[in-house]
């Protein structure tokens, strides 16, 4: 089988995301040193990027330090529908991230 379903997945992800409004009273804050609204702007044109053709390896390096700081983030997030907001990205962020392993160095 064609890695279709993948692609959907992510453009779904991809769609959903650009729909939700960016969680309020969010706008410049910053948690643990990590800028949330810059972090959300980086993932979401990695993710338009690789469904438009891929990523080149200065993307694919970008991709994953924004999953790192989404990793840092998230547990830190109280507000509901903010940690639902980013935690949506962190998935689509993984769905680009699983189809460019990560290498040591």
């Amino acid at each position: 089988m064609p890695e279709r379903h993948d692609g959907d997945r992510l453009a779904r992800l991809y769609a959903e995301h650009r729909d939700a409004p960016y969680p309020a009273g969010f706008r410049g804050v910053d948690i643990a040193g990590v800028e949330l609204i810059l972090l959300d702007a980086d993932v979401t044109v990695l993710a338009r990027r690789e469904l438009d053709g891929g990523l080149d390896e200065e993307g694919v390096a970008m991709l994953w330090w924004c999953a790192a700081g989404l990793d840092k983030v998230l547990p830190l997030i109280d507000d509901a529908y903010c940690a639902s907001y980013f935690t949506r990205l962190r998935t689509m962020a993984g769905e680009v991230a699983a189809r460019h392993p990560h290498s040591a160095g």
